[in-house]
Protein backbone atom coordinates (compact mmCIF):
# COMPACT_ATOMS: atom_id res chain seq x y z
CA UNK A 1 0.00 0.00 0.00
CA UNK A 2 1.37 3.51 -0.89
CA UNK A 3 2.09 6.38 1.82
CA UNK A 4 1.16 9.58 0.70
CA UNK A 5 4.27 11.35 1.54
CA UNK A 6 3.64 14.99 0.01
CA UNK A 7 0.31 16.38 -2.05
CA UNK A 8 -1.41 13.75 -3.60
CA UNK A 9 2.25 12.12 -4.43
CA UNK A 10 2.24 8.65 -3.86
CA UNK A 11 5.91 7.73 -2.55
CA UNK A 12 6.02 5.03 -4.90
CA UNK A 13 5.84 7.92 -7.78
CA UNK A 14 8.15 10.24 -6.24
CA UNK A 15 11.42 11.39 -8.04
CA UNK A 16 14.69 11.38 -6.63
CA UNK A 17 14.35 15.06 -6.66
CA UNK A 18 11.24 15.12 -5.00
CA UNK A 19 12.49 13.04 -1.86
CA UNK A 20 15.38 15.03 -1.61
CA UNK A 21 13.11 17.95 -1.03
CA UNK A 22 11.13 16.54 1.47
CA UNK A 23 13.97 14.90 3.34
CA UNK A 24 15.67 18.50 3.23
CA UNK A 25 12.16 20.32 4.26
CA UNK A 26 12.34 17.68 7.60
CA UNK A 27 15.61 18.98 8.59
CA UNK A 28 14.93 22.28 8.61
CA UNK A 29 12.17 21.66 10.81
CA UNK A 30 14.09 19.62 13.45
CA UNK A 31 17.08 22.15 13.31
CA UNK A 32 14.18 24.99 13.86
CA UNK A 33 12.41 23.04 16.79
CA UNK A 34 16.00 22.43 18.08
CA UNK A 35 16.48 26.31 18.19
CA UNK A 36 13.22 27.38 19.46
CA UNK A 37 12.87 24.47 22.44
CA UNK A 38 16.57 23.61 22.86
CA UNK A 39 15.68 22.33 26.18
CA UNK A 40 13.60 19.85 24.55
CA UNK A 41 15.70 18.84 22.06
CA UNK A 42 18.20 16.94 24.64
CA UNK A 43 19.25 13.94 23.20
CA UNK A 44 18.55 10.66 25.18
CA UNK A 45 21.05 10.23 27.90
CA UNK A 46 23.42 7.56 27.87
CA UNK A 47 22.79 4.64 30.09
CA UNK A 48 23.79 5.43 33.45
CA UNK A 49 24.89 9.23 33.23
CA UNK A 50 21.89 11.82 32.68
CA UNK A 51 18.02 11.26 33.48
CA UNK A 52 15.39 12.92 31.85
CA UNK A 53 15.73 15.91 33.76
CA UNK A 54 19.54 16.47 33.20
CA UNK A 55 20.57 15.13 36.56
CA UNK A 56 23.21 12.62 37.16
CA UNK A 57 21.66 9.47 38.64
CA UNK A 58 25.15 8.29 39.87
CA UNK A 59 28.33 9.61 39.99
CA UNK A 60 30.89 8.99 37.57
CA UNK A 61 33.84 8.80 40.09
CA UNK A 62 34.11 8.37 43.49
CA UNK A 63 33.37 12.45 44.88
CA UNK A 64 35.86 13.94 47.72
CA UNK A 65 33.81 17.06 47.24
CA UNK A 66 29.99 17.75 47.96
CA UNK A 67 30.35 21.59 46.97
CA UNK A 68 32.26 24.37 45.69
CA UNK A 69 32.78 27.93 47.31
CA UNK A 70 34.96 30.13 44.41
CA UNK A 71 36.54 33.50 45.96
CA UNK A 72 36.78 34.57 42.52
CA UNK A 73 38.97 37.93 42.61
CA UNK A 74 37.90 40.01 39.34
CA UNK A 75 40.40 42.16 37.87
CA UNK A 76 43.50 40.04 38.23
CA UNK A 77 45.44 39.55 41.07
CA UNK A 78 49.44 40.40 41.03
CA UNK A 79 50.87 37.13 41.88
CA UNK A 80 54.36 38.73 41.39
CA UNK A 81 53.75 40.62 44.46
CA UNK A 82 51.01 37.67 46.59
CA UNK A 83 52.70 34.25 45.62
CA UNK A 84 55.54 33.86 43.10
CA UNK A 85 58.58 34.92 44.91
CA UNK A 86 60.82 36.56 41.90
CA UNK A 87 64.33 37.05 43.53
CA UNK A 88 66.00 37.68 40.19
CA UNK A 89 63.55 40.79 39.47
CA UNK A 90 64.93 42.65 42.61
CA UNK A 91 68.38 42.42 40.61
CA UNK A 92 67.26 43.94 37.37
CA UNK A 93 64.70 46.24 38.85
CA UNK A 94 64.41 48.77 35.96
CA UNK A 95 66.19 47.05 33.14
CA UNK A 96 64.40 45.93 29.87
CA UNK A 97 62.56 42.58 29.59
CA UNK A 98 64.62 40.42 27.18
CA UNK A 99 63.26 39.32 23.74
CA UNK A 100 64.11 36.24 24.46
CA UNK A 101 62.12 36.03 27.60
CA UNK A 102 59.29 37.52 25.96
CA UNK A 103 59.69 35.72 22.62
CA UNK A 104 57.29 38.30 20.51
CA UNK A 105 54.32 37.67 22.79
CA UNK A 106 50.65 39.56 22.55
CA UNK A 107 50.64 43.02 25.02
CA UNK A 108 47.66 44.68 25.32
CA UNK A 109 47.18 47.53 23.89
CA UNK A 110 47.84 49.67 27.16
CA UNK A 111 51.56 48.74 27.31
CA UNK A 112 52.36 46.98 23.81
CA UNK A 113 53.36 50.54 22.27
CA UNK A 114 55.68 51.59 25.14
CA UNK A 115 59.02 52.26 23.76
CA UNK A 116 60.58 50.86 26.84
CA UNK A 117 59.06 48.12 29.48
CA UNK A 118 60.97 47.84 32.59
CA UNK A 119 61.07 44.93 34.73
CA UNK A 120 60.07 46.30 38.21
CA UNK A 121 60.51 43.74 41.25
CA UNK A 122 58.02 43.26 44.22
CA UNK A 123 58.31 45.92 47.07
CA UNK A 124 56.77 43.21 49.32
CA UNK A 125 58.78 41.01 51.71
CA UNK A 126 58.40 37.05 51.03
CA UNK A 127 58.76 33.94 53.27
CA UNK A 128 57.91 30.45 53.61
CA UNK A 129 55.22 28.89 55.75
CA UNK A 130 54.14 25.85 57.07
CA UNK A 131 55.45 22.37 56.22
CA UNK A 132 56.23 22.58 52.50
CA UNK A 133 57.57 26.06 52.86
CA UNK A 134 55.12 27.81 50.39
CA UNK A 135 55.96 31.43 49.62
CA UNK A 136 53.81 34.20 50.66
CA UNK A 137 54.13 37.89 50.63
CA UNK A 138 53.49 40.32 53.85
CA UNK A 139 50.68 41.05 52.23
CA UNK A 140 48.62 37.65 53.41
CA UNK A 141 50.00 36.52 56.80
CA UNK A 142 46.11 35.38 57.48
CA UNK A 143 46.59 33.14 54.36
CA UNK A 144 49.98 32.33 55.28
CA UNK A 145 48.92 31.02 58.29
CA UNK A 146 46.96 28.33 56.52
CA UNK A 147 49.00 27.73 54.39
CA UNK A 148 49.27 23.58 55.08
CA UNK A 149 45.97 23.07 54.31
CA UNK A 150 46.27 25.20 50.58
CA UNK A 151 47.76 24.17 47.33
CA UNK A 152 49.12 27.04 45.67
CA UNK A 153 49.09 26.65 41.52
CA UNK A 154 51.56 29.12 40.16
CA UNK A 155 51.63 27.96 36.87
CA UNK A 156 47.48 28.54 35.56
CA UNK A 157 47.43 30.24 32.06
CA UNK A 158 44.85 31.07 29.94
CA UNK A 159 44.25 32.73 26.41
CA UNK A 160 42.07 35.57 27.34
CA UNK A 161 44.38 38.81 27.73
CA UNK A 162 41.18 41.27 28.88
CA UNK A 163 38.90 41.36 31.60
CA UNK A 164 35.42 40.34 30.17
CA UNK A 165 36.85 37.21 27.96
CA UNK A 166 38.39 36.39 30.76
CA UNK A 167 36.12 36.06 33.40
CA UNK A 168 33.66 34.74 30.71
CA UNK A 169 36.93 32.04 30.33
CA UNK A 170 36.81 31.19 33.94
CA UNK A 171 33.25 30.95 34.81
CA UNK A 172 31.88 29.36 31.32
CA UNK A 173 34.57 27.74 29.61
CA UNK A 174 34.41 29.83 26.67
CA UNK A 175 35.53 33.54 26.33
CA UNK A 176 32.47 33.93 24.39
CA UNK A 177 29.23 34.91 26.31
CA UNK A 178 26.30 32.45 25.78
CA UNK A 179 27.77 29.19 27.55
CA UNK A 180 26.39 27.94 30.80
CA UNK A 181 28.15 28.60 34.01
CA UNK A 182 30.45 26.46 35.98
CA UNK A 183 27.86 26.60 39.10
CA UNK A 184 24.71 25.66 36.53
CA UNK A 185 26.76 23.15 34.76
CA UNK A 186 26.93 21.94 38.89
CA UNK A 187 23.01 22.15 38.92
CA UNK A 188 22.19 20.56 36.12
CA UNK A 189 24.49 17.46 36.53
CA UNK A 190 24.26 17.25 40.65
CA UNK A 191 21.08 18.67 41.61
CA UNK A 192 20.26 20.20 44.86
CA UNK A 193 20.72 18.68 48.44
CA UNK A 194 18.20 21.45 49.95
CA UNK A 195 14.82 21.90 48.56
CA UNK A 196 14.56 24.87 50.01
CA UNK A 197 17.78 26.71 48.37
CA UNK A 198 19.19 27.23 45.38
CA UNK A 199 22.08 24.86 44.30
CA UNK A 200 24.42 28.07 43.17
CA UNK A 201 24.39 31.10 44.51
CA UNK A 202 26.09 33.95 43.94
CA UNK A 203 27.67 36.63 45.88
CA UNK A 204 29.42 40.46 44.58
CA UNK A 205 31.25 42.51 47.07
CA UNK A 206 29.51 45.97 47.24
CA UNK A 207 30.30 49.03 47.05
CA UNK A 208 33.41 48.20 44.80
CA UNK A 209 34.21 49.82 41.76
CA UNK A 210 36.08 47.76 38.64
CA UNK A 211 35.63 45.83 35.73
CA UNK A 212 31.65 45.36 35.48
CA UNK A 213 30.09 42.13 36.16
CA UNK A 214 27.06 41.02 34.41
CA UNK A 215 24.39 38.46 35.49
CA UNK A 216 25.28 36.55 32.53
CA UNK A 217 28.72 35.02 34.19
CA UNK A 218 26.05 33.12 36.47
CA UNK A 219 24.07 32.20 34.21
CA UNK A 220 22.88 28.35 33.06
CA UNK A 221 23.04 29.74 29.10
CA UNK A 222 21.11 26.90 27.09
CA UNK A 223 20.71 25.00 29.85
CA UNK A 224 17.30 24.79 31.47
CA UNK A 225 16.86 28.14 33.03
CA UNK A 226 16.34 26.50 36.67
CA UNK A 227 20.19 26.14 36.84
CA UNK A 228 20.95 29.60 36.61
CA UNK A 229 22.77 31.67 39.63
CA UNK A 230 20.92 33.29 42.33
CA UNK A 231 22.01 36.24 43.37
CA UNK A 232 21.97 37.16 47.25
CA UNK A 233 22.69 40.96 48.26
CA UNK A 234 23.11 42.78 51.49
CA UNK A 235 19.88 44.56 53.07
CA UNK A 236 16.45 43.32 53.91
CA UNK A 237 15.46 41.30 50.98
CA UNK A 238 18.67 38.80 50.03
CA UNK A 239 17.16 37.50 46.90
CA UNK A 240 15.01 40.39 45.17
CA UNK A 241 11.01 40.35 44.35
CA UNK A 242 10.99 36.75 47.21
CA UNK A 243 9.03 38.75 50.03
CA UNK A 244 5.09 39.36 49.57
CA UNK A 245 4.13 42.25 48.51
CA UNK A 246 1.83 44.69 50.76
CA UNK A 247 -1.48 42.85 51.52
CA UNK A 248 -0.79 39.75 50.20
CA UNK A 249 0.25 37.30 53.20
CA UNK A 250 1.66 33.52 53.10
CA UNK A 251 -2.18 31.52 52.62
CA UNK A 252 -2.87 34.08 49.84
CA UNK A 253 0.55 33.34 48.02
CA UNK A 254 -0.51 29.88 48.51
CA UNK A 255 -3.73 29.82 47.04
CA UNK A 256 -1.92 31.95 43.42
CA UNK A 257 0.25 29.71 43.52
CA UNK A 258 -1.77 26.81 43.61
CA UNK A 259 -3.72 28.47 40.87
CA UNK A 260 -1.42 29.11 38.88
CA UNK A 261 0.00 25.68 38.90
CA UNK A 262 -3.05 24.21 37.88
CA UNK A 263 -3.36 26.79 34.75
CA UNK A 264 0.40 25.28 34.35
CA UNK A 265 -0.84 22.09 34.61
CA UNK A 266 -3.53 22.37 32.05
CA UNK A 267 -0.88 23.74 29.57
CA UNK A 268 1.63 21.29 30.11
CA UNK A 269 -1.04 18.60 29.31
CA UNK A 270 -1.65 19.76 25.82
CA UNK A 271 2.06 20.70 24.74
CA UNK A 272 4.81 19.11 27.13
CA UNK A 273 6.55 22.19 26.98
CA UNK A 274 9.83 21.38 29.64
CA UNK A 275 9.66 25.19 29.91
CA UNK A 276 6.29 24.66 31.92
CA UNK A 277 8.01 22.28 34.60
CA UNK A 278 10.87 24.83 34.90
CA UNK A 279 8.42 27.57 35.48
CA UNK A 280 6.21 25.60 37.83
CA UNK A 281 9.37 24.48 40.04
CA UNK A 282 10.91 28.05 40.40
CA UNK A 283 7.94 29.36 41.92
CA UNK A 284 7.93 26.43 44.36
CA UNK A 285 11.49 27.39 45.13
CA UNK A 286 10.55 31.07 45.82
CA UNK A 287 8.27 30.13 47.81
CA UNK A 288 10.09 27.82 50.01
CA UNK A 289 13.04 29.92 50.05
CA UNK A 290 10.66 32.95 51.53
CA UNK A 291 11.16 30.78 54.96
CA UNK A 292 14.60 29.47 54.02
CA UNK A 293 16.47 32.74 53.13
CA UNK A 294 15.80 34.82 56.25
CA UNK A 295 17.05 31.87 58.58
CA UNK A 296 20.16 31.57 56.10
CA UNK A 297 20.85 34.57 56.18
CA UNK A 298 20.41 35.61 59.94
CA UNK A 299 23.93 36.73 61.05
CA UNK A 300 23.16 37.77 64.60
CA UNK A 301 22.95 33.84 64.85
CA UNK A 302 27.05 33.72 65.00
CA UNK A 303 28.72 34.20 67.86
CA UNK A 304 31.14 37.07 68.70
CA UNK A 305 34.53 35.01 68.35
CA UNK A 306 33.55 34.08 64.85
CA UNK A 307 32.79 37.88 63.98
CA UNK A 308 36.42 38.66 65.42
CA UNK A 309 38.11 35.38 63.55
CA UNK A 310 36.61 36.86 60.17
CA UNK A 311 37.47 40.43 60.72
CA UNK A 312 35.72 43.53 61.49
CA UNK A 313 34.02 44.02 57.82
CA UNK A 314 31.92 40.64 58.59
CA UNK A 315 29.26 42.32 61.02
CA UNK A 316 28.61 44.57 57.90
CA UNK A 317 26.80 42.60 55.15
CA UNK A 318 27.81 42.98 51.53
CA UNK A 319 31.54 43.06 52.35
CA UNK A 320 33.79 40.25 50.89
CA UNK A 321 34.18 39.16 54.84
CA UNK A 322 30.48 38.99 55.58
CA UNK A 323 30.21 36.90 52.36
CA UNK A 324 32.45 34.55 53.12
CA UNK A 325 30.62 34.16 56.60
CA UNK A 326 27.77 33.74 55.08
CA UNK A 327 29.37 31.23 52.42
CA UNK A 328 30.01 29.16 55.38
CA UNK A 329 26.26 28.96 56.16
CA UNK A 330 24.98 28.01 52.93
CA UNK A 331 27.91 24.89 52.64
CA UNK A 332 26.49 24.19 55.65
CA UNK A 333 22.83 23.87 54.56
CA UNK A 334 23.52 21.93 51.49
CA UNK A 335 24.01 24.61 48.67
CA UNK A 336 26.15 22.72 46.12
CA UNK A 337 28.03 26.27 44.70
CA UNK A 338 28.50 29.50 46.42
CA UNK A 339 30.15 32.02 43.88
CA UNK A 340 31.92 35.08 45.34
CA UNK A 341 32.96 38.00 43.58
CA UNK A 342 35.38 40.40 44.69
CA UNK A 343 36.43 42.96 42.42
CA UNK A 344 39.30 46.16 42.13
CA UNK A 345 42.12 43.97 41.70
CA UNK A 346 42.52 45.51 37.90
CA UNK A 347 46.03 47.74 39.42
CA UNK A 348 47.73 49.41 36.17
CA UNK A 349 49.16 52.16 38.25
CA UNK A 350 49.13 52.97 41.87
CA UNK A 351 50.08 48.83 42.62
CA UNK A 352 51.71 49.33 46.05
CA UNK A 353 48.40 51.02 47.92
CA UNK A 354 45.73 49.39 45.97
CA UNK A 355 47.40 45.96 46.50
CA UNK A 356 47.50 46.66 49.97
CA UNK A 357 44.20 47.58 50.20
CA UNK A 358 42.46 44.56 48.14
CA UNK A 359 44.02 42.43 50.44
CA UNK A 360 43.27 43.96 53.76
CA UNK A 361 39.50 43.22 52.38
CA UNK A 362 40.38 39.63 51.77
CA UNK A 363 43.08 37.82 53.52
CA UNK A 364 41.84 37.94 56.86
CA UNK A 365 38.38 36.67 55.66
CA UNK A 366 40.07 34.20 53.86
CA UNK A 367 41.63 32.50 56.15
CA UNK A 368 39.07 32.51 58.17
CA UNK A 369 36.98 30.88 55.69
CA UNK A 370 39.41 27.66 55.75
CA UNK A 371 39.49 27.35 59.35
CA UNK A 372 36.23 27.86 60.07
CA UNK A 373 35.48 25.09 57.30
CA UNK A 374 37.61 22.90 59.24
CA UNK A 375 36.73 23.13 62.84
CA UNK A 376 32.86 22.02 61.90
CA UNK A 377 34.15 19.01 59.79
CA UNK A 378 33.56 20.98 56.46
CA UNK A 379 36.79 21.69 54.81
CA UNK A 380 37.23 17.63 53.76
CA UNK A 381 34.38 17.73 51.56
CA UNK A 382 33.63 21.92 50.81
CA UNK A 383 36.40 22.58 47.70
CA UNK A 384 37.20 26.39 48.27
CA UNK A 385 39.56 27.70 45.12
CA UNK A 386 40.81 31.67 45.44
CA UNK A 387 41.76 33.46 42.23
CA UNK A 388 41.36 35.48 39.25
CA UNK A 389 41.03 35.49 34.87
CA UNK A 390 45.03 36.22 34.47
CA UNK A 391 48.21 37.81 36.58
CA UNK A 392 49.97 41.06 36.20
CA UNK A 393 52.90 41.27 34.17
CA UNK A 394 56.69 41.71 36.00
CA UNK A 395 57.20 44.71 33.78
CA UNK A 396 55.92 48.09 34.84
CA UNK A 397 52.53 49.83 32.47
CA UNK A 398 53.58 53.25 31.54
CA UNK A 399 56.76 54.95 33.43
CA UNK A 400 58.47 53.42 36.39
CA UNK A 401 58.34 56.54 39.13
CA UNK A 402 60.23 55.55 42.20
CA UNK A 403 57.82 52.88 44.44
CA UNK A 404 54.65 54.07 42.55
CA UNK A 405 53.80 51.28 39.56
CA UNK A 406 51.29 49.48 37.96
CA UNK A 407 51.35 45.94 36.38
CA UNK A 408 49.41 45.14 33.05
CA UNK A 409 47.14 42.20 31.94
CA UNK A 410 49.20 38.96 31.94
CA UNK A 411 47.95 35.50 30.74
CA UNK A 412 51.09 33.30 30.17
CA UNK A 413 51.19 32.78 34.00
CA UNK A 414 49.67 33.26 37.48
CA UNK A 415 48.82 31.96 40.13
CA UNK A 416 45.41 30.57 42.55
CA UNK A 417 44.92 28.26 45.17
CA UNK A 418 42.73 25.28 46.53
CA UNK A 419 41.87 23.87 49.67
CA UNK A 420 40.13 21.05 50.90
CA UNK A 421 37.98 19.16 49.01
CA UNK A 422 40.46 16.47 48.56
CA UNK A 423 43.01 18.71 47.60
CA UNK A 424 46.63 18.06 48.89
CA UNK A 425 47.56 21.01 51.54
CA UNK A 426 51.15 22.65 52.23
CA UNK A 427 52.38 22.49 48.55
CA UNK A 428 52.59 24.51 45.70
CA UNK A 429 52.51 23.10 42.24
CA UNK A 430 53.81 24.46 39.09
CA UNK A 431 56.73 26.78 38.28
CA UNK A 432 57.58 29.79 36.12
CA UNK A 433 60.78 30.92 34.80
CA UNK A 434 62.89 33.26 36.88
CA UNK A 435 61.58 36.63 35.61
CA UNK A 436 57.77 35.28 36.34
CA UNK A 437 57.01 35.70 32.66
CA UNK A 438 56.21 32.26 31.82
CA UNK A 439 55.20 28.72 32.80
CA UNK A 440 58.00 26.44 33.68
CA UNK A 441 56.55 23.62 35.03
CA UNK A 442 53.94 21.97 35.08
CA UNK A 443 50.92 24.09 32.92
CA UNK A 444 47.80 24.18 34.32
CA UNK A 445 45.25 25.91 31.61
CA UNK A 446 41.35 27.36 32.76
CA UNK A 447 40.21 24.31 31.22
CA UNK A 448 42.52 21.84 33.23
CA UNK A 449 41.28 23.42 36.31
CA UNK A 450 38.00 23.25 35.40
CA UNK A 451 38.38 19.20 35.09
CA UNK A 452 39.67 19.03 38.42
CA UNK A 453 37.02 20.73 40.14
CA UNK A 454 34.55 18.44 38.15
CA UNK A 455 36.44 15.09 39.03
CA UNK A 456 36.34 16.26 42.80
CA UNK A 457 32.80 15.93 42.81
CA UNK A 458 33.00 12.67 41.35
CA UNK A 459 32.45 13.84 37.64
CA UNK A 460 34.06 13.33 34.28
CA UNK A 461 34.16 16.45 32.87
CA UNK A 462 34.61 14.48 29.07
CA UNK A 463 31.21 12.96 30.27
CA UNK A 464 28.90 15.90 31.59
CA UNK A 465 27.57 17.30 28.27
CA UNK A 466 24.12 18.90 26.82
CA UNK A 467 23.03 18.95 23.48
CA UNK A 468 22.32 22.07 21.96
CA UNK A 469 22.15 22.76 17.99
CA UNK A 470 22.90 19.83 17.09
CA UNK A 471 26.60 18.88 19.09
CA UNK A 472 26.92 18.30 22.98
CA UNK A 473 28.83 20.70 24.68
CA UNK A 474 30.46 20.37 27.95
CA UNK A 475 32.32 23.14 30.54
CA UNK A 476 35.73 22.01 28.97
CA UNK A 477 34.70 22.36 25.66
CA UNK A 478 37.20 20.57 23.83
CA UNK A 479 40.37 19.84 25.93
CA UNK A 480 40.88 19.44 29.26
CA UNK A 481 42.69 17.27 31.91
CA UNK A 482 42.52 16.64 35.65
CA UNK A 483 45.64 17.61 37.15
CA UNK A 484 46.23 14.55 39.49
CA UNK A 485 49.63 15.81 41.24
CA UNK A 486 47.38 17.85 43.69
CA UNK A 487 45.11 15.61 44.52
CA UNK A 488 45.18 14.18 47.97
Amino acid sequence: MNQLCTGHTPASLMSRRDVLSQFGMGLGAMALSDMLTPEAAIAAPLSGELNDRGVMESLHLPAKAKRVIFLFQAGGPSQIDLFDHKPLLKELHGTQLPEEIRQGQRLTAMSGNQSSIPLVSSPFQFSQHGEGGTWFSDLLPHTASVADDLCVIKSVHTEAINHGPGVTFVQTGSQFPGRPSIGAWLSYGLGSDNENLPSFVVMVTKDKGGQPLLSRLWGSGFLPSRHQGVRFRSGKDPVLYLSNPDGIDTAGRRDMLDALRDLHELRLAESSDPLIETRISQYELAYRMQMSIPEATNLSEESAHIFDEYGEDSKNPGTFAANCLLARRLAERGVKFIQLYHQGWDQHGGLPGAIRTQCKETDQASAALIRDLKRRGLLEDTLVVWGGEFGRTNYCQGKLAGDNFGRDHHPRCYSMWMAGGGIRGGMSFGETDPYGYNVAENPVHIHDLQATILHQLGIDHERLTFKYQGRRFRLTDVHGRVVEDVLA
